[in-house]
C-alpha cells in the first residue's frame, strides 16, 4: 500500500489540518445520495438482511435457554427505544439551540449478554459460523429445534474448533462469551485502550485473552496470525466482515416494528435522523444499511468519532478509507471511548456505505465525559463515554442550514423529526468504574 503524502493532502483536503490540531469538526457529505443510486455499492440486499434475521430467529430458542435473561424477550437479543425529553431541554440549554423534533434513545447500551451494540454483530456471526459447521457435519438443519445446540453433544463438537478475534473490548465481548457458551476454545486479542473489567468478565467465561501494549490494528493483525496457523481457527474480521454487518443490519427492521409499536410515523414530512458513534465501521455501517433499507430516504445516518480517533471521517473526506490511518496525521488514536479508539477504518463498510451516510462529526473525550453526566443527572440512564458520541449529532443537524438546504429539509419537516441517538455500550459497566466516569463528568 503506497504511503500518503500528507503535506499534498492536507493541501487537497484543507479539513485535516483541523483533524490534526485535535479540534472537533462536523462535515456534512456533499456526496450523499439516494438508496437507489447507493445500495449497488454496498453489495448487499434486503434478501441478506432477511437470511440474518431469520437464522436468528432459528437460534433464538438456544439463546432463550443458553441465556435466561432473555427468556423475556423469547431469546431475541433487543434492546428498548425509549425518549429521552429531558435530556433534549439540557442540550437545548447547553447549546442554545431549539431541538424541534423528538428525542430519542436506542438502548444497546444495555442489550442482554454483553451489554453493547456488538451483542448484535458478534453474536450472530458465532451463531452463522456454528451453524455452519453443525450443518455441515450432518449434527444439524435449519428445520431442527435449536435447543438441541444446549448439550454435552453439541459442547464436545464445538470444542474441537476455536475462534479468534482483535477487539478494543465490546466485541471481544460479545465473541467471548457467545463462542465459549457453544464450547468454542476462544481467543480474544486486545488492545491497549481495553478496559480491565472487560478482560475480567471474558475470563471468568473461560476465554484466553492475549492483551497488547499496541492499538487495535496490532490486536486484529495478531488474531488473523492466530487463524492462519491453525485450519480449525476461524478469524472474526471486524474490519472485512459482511456476516457481522449483517448481524447489525437487522437493527433496521426491529426499530421499524418499534417505531410502529410507539405509533411513531417515519416519512417525508417526518425525516429519521440517527446518530452512530464509529470505531472501525462495522456495527454502525451495518445498522446504518439496515436503517437505509427499512426507512429508505426518509432516514438520515450520522457518524460520530472522538478527536483523538477519526479514521472513517479522515477515510472517506479524502476517499483513502483504509489507505490512511490518523497516526499518519500524527493523532495518537488515544481515547477514553475505548470502543471508537480505531486508527484506520474499515475499507468495505467506508466504500459501501459513502455514499448513504450524510455525514460524520468529531467531540473530545472532555465532551463524551460531560453528556455521559448530563445524561445520568437528566435521564438516570448511565453509559460508557463511547456511547455519548452521538448525543451531539442533533444540535449539529439543527445549527447547519447548508445540510437542510442539501437535503432539502423545510422548518416544518424538522419540525416533526425524530432524532434517534445509538447507544452502544454501558449497561455492563462495574459500578465502581461508572463512578469514574462520573467524576469525569463534572470536571
Amino acid at each position: 500500500m503506497t504511503k500518503p503524502n500528507i503535506s499534498q493532502l492536507t493541501t487537497d483536503f484543507p479539513l485535516l489540518e483541523q483533524l490534526i490540531q485535535l479540534n472537533e469538526v462536523c462535515w456534512f457529505n456533499p456526496n450523499s445520495t439516494s438508496l437507489e443510486q447507493g445500495l449497488p455499492y454496498v453489495g448487499l440486499n434486503e434478501r441478506d438482511i432477511q437470511d440474518a434475521s431469520a437464522r436468528l430467529a432459528r437460534f433464538a430458542p438456544y439463546i432463550e435457554k443458553a441465556f435466561p435473561e432473555t427468556a423475556i424477550s423469547n431469546g431475541v437479543i433487543e434492546s428498548e427505544l425509549v425518549a429521552i425529553p429531558e435530556m433534549k431541554s439540557v442540550l437545548e440549554r447547553t447549546y442554545s439551540t431549539s431541538i424541534t423534533g423528538r428525542l430519542m434513545l436506542k438502548k444497546d447500551s444495555h442489550l442482554p449478554i454483553s451489554g453493547s451494540i456488538k451483542a448484535r454483530g458478534g453474536i450472530y456471526e458465532v451463531l452463522a459460523h456454528a451453524e455452519s459447521l453443525a450443518i455441515r457435519e450432518g449434527l444439524l438443519s435449519p428445520e431442527d429445534d435449536y435447543t438441541k445446540l444446549f448439550s454435552q453433544e453439541f459442547q464436545a463438537f464445538f470444542q474441537q474448533y476455536s475462534i479468534a478475534v482483535g477487539s478494543t473490548g465490546n466485541l471481544g465481548m460479545s465473541i467471548g462469551i457467545m463462542s465459549a457458551q457453544l464450547g468454542f476454545s476462544v481467543s480474544v486479542h486486545m488492545s491497549a485502550d481495553a478496559r480491565e473489567w472487560k478482560k475480567n468478565k471474558l475470563r471468568a467465561h473461560g476465554v484466553n485473552v492475549v492483551e497488547y501494549e499496541q492499538d487495535y490494528g496490532v490486536a486484529v493483525e495478531q488474531g488473523r496470525k492466530e487463524a492462519l496457523h491453525d485450519p480449525n481457527c476461524f478469524f472474526i474480521d471486524d474490519e472485512n466482515s459482511k456476516t457481522l454487518f449483517l448481524g447489525y443490519s437487522v437493527a433496521g427492521e426491529r426499530v421499524k416494528a418499534q417505531f410502529d409499536e410507539q405509533g411513531i410515523v417515519v416519512d417525508k414530512d417526518h425525516p429519521l435522523f440517527v446518530y452512530l458513534p464509529c470505531g472501525v465501521g462495522g456495527g454502525p455501517g451495518g445498522v446504518a444499511f439496515g436503517l437505509k433499507m427499512a426507512f429508505g430516504d426518509h432516514v438520515h445516518c450520522i457518524f460520530a468519532e472522538p478527536t483523538h480517533s477519526p479514521c472513517m471521517l479522515l477515510g472517506v473526506h479524502t476517499g483513502l478509507h483504509d489507505g490512511i490511518s490518523v497516526q499518519e496525521l500524527g493523532i495518537d488514536n488515544i481515547t477514553a471511548a475505548d470502543g471508537l479508539a480505531v486508527g484506520r477504518a474499515s475499507g468495505f463498510v467506508g466504500r459501501a456505505m459513502e455514499r448513504l451516510l450524510d455525514g460524520y462529526y468529531t467531540l473530545s473525550d472532555e465532551h463524551m465525559y460531560r453528556l455521559l453526566g448530563q445524561l445520568a443527572q437528566s435521564e438516570g440512564i448511565k453509559l460508557e463515554p463511547s456511547a455519548l458520541a452521538g448525543m451531539l449529532g442533533p444540535v449539529h443537524v439543527e445549527q447547519d442550514q447548508a445540510y437542510h438546504q442539501q437535503h432539502n429539509l423545510t422548518p416544518n419537516q424538522l419540525s416533526q423529526a425524530t432524532h434517534l441517538v445509538w447507544a452502544t455500550g454501558g449497561g455492563m459497566v462495574p459500578e465502581v468504574e461508572m463512578a469514574s466516569y462520573l467524576a469525569k463528568s463534572s470536571q
